[in-house]
């Protein structure tokens, strides 16, 4: 066994990796870029290397310099974790030239799964299903156009040498698909630095079904079950389990079987997972989708159900061992549920926040576990995958590990950071979701008041005399979590008594101004008694009933968080309006997340037609076309390259037909939400 690994890789798979390791007596060496400088996987391991800015390309998918750290710590191996550099063939040959293990499968086999479609014409071979499609590399627009009409709409446009959904369009007729085809081939280059496509058809109520393999340098390969990942967002999972509830003991044996082929189609070694689209209405049938040749996002479920360390299979086989249990070892036993806790907000198209973590708060107990890197204090930048945290949970059958589920994220909280926990809750209670009837559109398929997730009124009371208690503290800001040391709790402050307010009217009531939701109100007080418990929480007393809940403040950005029994909620103090009547400042494109612009559509004075493109921004791996809200003269203040806040505004649009500003107030005003096309993971939301 190996005495230093090297984990090329952050957050919480570093820090699974390291775990691991740490057990087995291997001494781990992280790496870092100056994001990171100060995060937990840097704190975890027994040493650490900078590899430079925070840009991913000047950091973790810099082989070079990935290579020297291992090299210059006397790191043996090289786990690379998930994403940045783990299905690259061209760090796996470096790794070997460096004569350092790459822990996982070699450039070749890399090479051959990551093009889709040389891994097709490699499993069709070994008699493995697969989808109609195009078969040939390197087709031109005007070709795949040509092949879909015989392969039938609806069709699927997929990058050749991608994954994670990036590039991915479903196109349901003919007149889309060359624009379509543009933006994927545009995509597939920025994220992988290879624009080929090919097409397959859009199998109906698609589910997706996923098994783990394992493989050794010795010709043993191993399935350890499937995995459901139907319930997706842009072709990103979201909730994934194990086992799948679709599956009969006859398809799960020949699915297992289909999946140890693929592997022994490429002389595969370490963990990979084949990935099937079963059409719901015939799950006896599968296809064969793709490869993934490293360790998945959600193999704890894969472990929570087998009892199985897969990270410590990757280290016995990256050693030169034979795998130590043979297909009769594997048992599925229960059942585990993993949820992806994401900084974004599902209430606008999951578009990626960011923030700075004010706490995080997850539980722990019976059957609950939670794999995160994000530390109280620590930024979420926009530079990597908005993904923060996992949280799995287990039980003796689905029905069980649903509940406990539901009751582990009602636990969870990040105030500072928008996140999609409450999101989760909701998904995870579904009729449908609870009776295992998925597919990978039931997500796009929610309305608006599902994704929504709005502030009750003890929310709002409990902001309120917040925002009152911290107001009278004269002179004073609070950062953090609203305790009552922090309240002045103990000090001749008036402030610090238990009601938030002292006057000589017995009748009056406060009034104070929120934005929640999207949404400034006017919030008037009606607690009679509120306290601030040492440990933090919050008791209110309203209408003779008491509420609880935990209050946290972010000075510089004038904002209050506060978790109770409806989530977490952010609420603001609205900044003084000092703009001209609506028609006067135009209709405005603001950038919907924190990134960088990518492209811009239009030069200032131009003319635009209301949803004509307007300016391109990147964010979290994906990109975001931001179109015109209204029709008129542009004036552009986005720069390619520069980096924007959430809200900035890049580009604005005045109406050239309005003689009189005063009049068309009204209707610009309607006209200041910007339109946002998600593209990428899927098409445009």
């Amino acid at each position: 066994m190996f005495d230093t690994i090297l984990i090329a890789n952050r957050g919480e798979i570093a820090l699974r990796v390291i775990r691991t390791a740490k057990r087995l007596g291997i001494r781990t060496v992280a790496v870092y870029s100056d994001a990171d400088a100060h995060a937990a996987h840097v704190r975890a391991a027994d040493t650490a290397v900078r590899l430079g800015p925070a840009a991913a390309s000047e950091s973790y998918l810099d082989i070079d310099k990935v290579i020297a750290a291992a090299q210059a710590t006397g790191a043996q191996a090289i786990h690379p974790g998930y994403g940045f550099l783990s299905e690259n063939a061209d760090f796996s040959a470096a790794c070997e030239a460096a004569g350092i293990v790459f822990l996982g499968p070699g450039p070749e086999a890399i090479r051959t799964m990551g093009d889709k479609i040389t891994a097709k014409q490699a499993v069709s071979a070994r008699g493995v299903p697969l989808v109609p499609g195009t078969k040939d590399a390197g087709l031109s627009n005007e070709a795949l156009i040509a092949a879909a009409e015989d392969i039938g709409y609806p069709v699927l446009i997929k990058p050749s040498a991608g994954g994670g959904g990036k590039g991915m369009h479903a196109v349901f007729e003919p007149a889309a698909l060359p624009a379509a085809l543009e933006t994927a081939r545009r995509e597939a280059a920025n994220s992988f630095g290879d624009d080929t496509l090919f097409l397959e058809r859009l199998v109906a109520t698609p589910r997706h079904i996923e098994v783990q393999v394992m493989a050794d340098a010795h010709g043993n390969v191993i399935h350890l079950g499937e995995r459901e990942c139907s319930l997706q967002r842009r072709h990103q999972k979201v909730i994934e389990e194990a086992p799948s509830a679709l599956l009969d003991a006859a398809t799960r044996e020949r699915i297992g079987q289909a999946a140890i082929e693929t592997a022994r189609s490429v002389g595969y070694r370490g963990a990979g997972t084949v990935e099937f689209i079963v059409g719901a209405d015939r799950p006896d049938e599968f296809f064969f989708m793709e490869m993934n040749t490293r360790l998945q996002v959600e193999h704890p479920v894969t472990e929570e159900v087998t009892g199985v360390d897969l990270v410590e299979l990757q280290l016995r086989v990256g050693a030169g061992e034979e795998l130590p249990l043979s297909q009769d070892d594997i048992t599925l036993t229960g059942h585990a549920i993993e949820a992806r806790i994401y900084a974004e907000d599902p209430a606008r198209g999951f578009l990626p926040t960011g923030g700075r973590a004010l706490d995080v708060v997850f539980p722990a107990g019976e059957g609950i576990r939670v794999d995160s890197g994000l530390d109280a204090g620590q930024r979420v930048a926009s530079d990597y995958d908005p993904m923060i945290a996992k949280l799995i949970v287990s039980g003796p059958d689905r029905a069980t590990a649903l509940a406990r589920l539901d009751a582990a994220l009602a636990a969870s909280a990040v105030p500072g950071i928008v996140t999609n926990i409450d999101f989760l809750r909701t998904l995870a209670t579904l009729p449908e979701v609870v009776a295992g009837d998925l597919d990978t559109s039931l997500i796009d398929r929610l309305g608006e008041d599902q994704l929504a997730h709005t502030a009750g009124e003890i929310d709002r009371q409990i902001a309120t005399a917040a925002v009152l208690r911290t107001q009278g503290r004269a002179g004073t800001e609070v950062t953090g979590e609203l305790t009552a040391d922090a309240l002045g709790r103990g000090t001749a402050s008036a402030w610090a008594r238990a009601l938030p307010f002292r006057t000589s009217r017995p009748d009056f009531r406060p009034t104070v101004a929120l934005t929640v939701d999207g949404e400034t109100v006017d919030v008037t007080s009606a607690v009679d008694d509120v306290s601030v418990g040492d440990d933090g929480t919050w008791h209110v007393l309203i209408d003779g009933t008491q509420h609880t809940g935990r209050v946290f403040s972010d000075a510089a950005d004038r904002s209050i968080w506060v978790t109770g029994d409806r989530g977490i909620h952010v609420f603001t103090r609205p900044q003084a309006d000092t703009s001209l009547t609506p028609g006067a400042g135009g209709a405005e494109v603001l950038a919907p997340m924190p990134g960088s612009v990518v492209d811009v559509k239009v030069e200032s004075g131009a003319h635009v037609e209301a949803g004509d493109a307007i300016v391109v921004v990147e964010a979290m791996k994906m990109e975001h076309v931001l179109t015109a809200p209204a029709t008129g003269t542009v004036t552009v203040t986005a720069v390619p390259g520069a980096q924007v806040a959430l809200d900035e505004v890049l580009a604005t649009v005045v109406d050239d037909s309005a003689a009189d500003l005063d009049t068309a107030a009204a209707d610009s005003a309607t006209e200041t939400e910007t339109a946002v096309a998600v593209v990428g993971k899927g098409g445009a939301a």
